[in-house]
C-alpha cells in the first residue's frame, strides 16, 4: 500500500504540541516529510535546546501515530535544533561565549564502554579495523557487541557475513545480529543491499540514535562502533546521544590521510571524547610470495603524528592479501586464523586498547551539542 505525505500529516495533525491543542503541523515545527521506496517515513520537529526534554513524549507520540498507518515499515522521527546567528557555537570562547553543559543519563544499560572507531576520510580500512579489533576484544573472553554507524555505506553485514532482517522482540526493539560471538547491528540489515540512503542530516541522526537506543544490547563490556568518514552529523550525534568512553582513530601512513586524521582528534576533542589511541592501517604491504615488506603508503606517519598530538599509539596493521580475502569473504582473520600473524597484530592493538579503556572513565556523560 503507497503511503502519502498527506496520510502522514494527516496522522500527525492528532499530535498536540502545547496546552492550546497547536497541532504538530501548524506549529512550524515539522521538517519535510520524506517517504522512502521502502514505506520508511522520516522527519524531524525542530526544537530549542532548552525543549528537548518537553518534547520527547511529542516525538514518541508523532512516530507511534505514523507507524500505526497501513503500509508504514518503519518510522525515524527526532528533535532537531539550530542555533540562531548571533548565538556562540558550542565550543566558542570569549565574550558572550557559554561553556556547553553535560547532557546526563544517557548510558545504555548494561553496556560498560562505547568506543568509536573512526577516520577523517574514507578508504583507510576502518570498518575492516573495527570489525577485527572488536573480535580481539572478544577473544580475550569479553562481551562485545559492533555498531554499524555507517549509514551511507554499511560494511559490516559483508565483513561479518551476515544476511536477513534482525527481529522485533518487543515493541519497536530490534534483536541484535550475531556472529563469530559478537552482536552486530546495521543500517544494512535493514535496507536491501543495493538501496542508496539518500537521507538528511537529521535522518542519519535519528537512525543512528535508534540504532543506539532500541536494540537490546544486554550486557556488554564493549560496544564498537564503526563511525562513517569524516567530521559530520554523524560524529555530534554520537558525542550527544551516549555516553562515548573514547575514540580510535584510524588512519594509513601518507601525509594525506594524516591531514584528516588529524582533523578526527580535533574534533572528538572538541566535543570533550577521550582519544584512546590511533592506528596505523596498510602500514606495509607484504608480498604473499617472498614475504617482502615493501612502504608503499610511506611508513611511520600514523605513529609520529600520535606522538605529536600527544596521543596513545595503539599500533601498525599490515596490508596483507590474507586481511583482505577473509575481510571480502565475511570471515574476518581474527575469527578464522586466531593464530595467524594478522590476528596476532591486531590482538595486540586490542589489549593496549583494554588497558587505556580501563584508565578511562566508563559511562562518561556526554556533552550537549547544538547542530549548526
Amino acid at each position: 500500500m503507497a503511503i502519502t505525505r498527506d496520510d502522514v500529516l494527516k496522522a500527525l495533525s492528532t499530535v498536540t504540541v502545547d496546552r492550546d491543542g497547536t497541532t504538530l503541523p501548524g506549529s512550524g515545527r515539522l521538517s519535510q516529510v520524506v517517504i522512502d521506496a521502502g514505506n520508511r517515513v522520516m522527519f524531524s520537529i525542530s526544537v530549542d535546546p532548552s525543549e528537548a526534554e518537553r518534547f520527547e513524549p511529542v516525538r514518541r507520540e508523532a512516530e507511534g501515530r505514523v507507524l500505526g498507518l497501513p503500509g508504514v515499515s518503519s518510522v525515524l522521527a527526532s528533535l532537531t535544533s539550530e542555533r540562531g546567528p548571533n548565538a556562540p557555537g558550542p565550543n566558542a570562547t570569549g565574550p558572550g561565549a557559554a561553556p556547553v553543559p553535560p547532557r546526563q543519563g544517557n548510558s545504555l544499560p548494561g553496556v560498560r564502554h562505547i568506543v568509536a572507531v573512526a577516520s577523517g576520510k574514507g578508504g583507510v580500512g576502518k570498518s575492516t579495523t573495527a570489525c577485527n579489533l572488536a573480535l580481539a576484544l572478544r577473544a580475550q573472553g569479553l562481551k562485545v557487541g559492533l555498531l554499524d554507524a555507517d549509514i551511507y555505506g554499511p560494511s559490516v553485514p559483508k565483513l561479518l557475513g551476515l544476511s536477513g532482517k534482525p527481529r522485533v522482540i518487543e515493541g519497536r526493539v530490534l534483536e541484535p545480529m550475531e556472529a563469530y560471538g559478537l552482536k552486530a547491528m546495521s543500517i544494512g540489515f535493514l535496507i536491501e543491499p543495493e538501496s542508496a540512503m539518500i537521507w538528511r542530516g537529521p535522518m542519519v541522526q535519528s537512525a543512528i540514535t535508534q540504532m543506539l537506543r532500541d536494540v537490546a544490547w544486554g550486557d556488554l563490556d564493549v560496544l564498537v562502533v564503526d563511525m562513517p568518514p569524516g567530521t559530520g552529523d554523524a560524529q555530534l550525534t554520537m558525542a550527544q546521544a551516549t555516553p562515548l568512553s573514547g575514540a580510535v582513530i584510524v588512519s594509513t601512513p601518507q601525509d594525506l590521510a594524516l591531514i584528516d586524521a588529524r582533523r578526527g582528534v580535533t574534533m572528538f576533542r572538541k566535543v570533550s571524547v577521550p582519544i584512546l589511541g590511533v592506528i596505523e592501517n596498510m602500514a606495509t604491504f607484504i608480498c604473499p610470495h617472498c614475504g617482502t615488506a615493501s612502504a608503499i603508503f610511506g611508513h611511520g606517519g600514523a605513529r609520529q603524528e600520535a606522538e605529536r598530538l600527544e596521543v596513545p599509539f595503539l599500533g601498525e596493521i599490515p596490508l596483507t592479501m590474507a586481511i583482505r580475502e577473509t575481510s571480502d569473504a565475511g570471515r574476518p582473520v581474527v575469527a578464522t586464523d586466531p593464530d595467524g600473524p594478522q590476528a596476532k597484530v591486531y590482538r595486540a592493538i586490542a589489549d593496549k586498547l583494554w588497558g587505556n579503556l580501563n584508565g578511562a572513565p566508563a559511562g562518561r556523560a556526554a556533552p550537549k551539542i547544538v547542530i549548526e
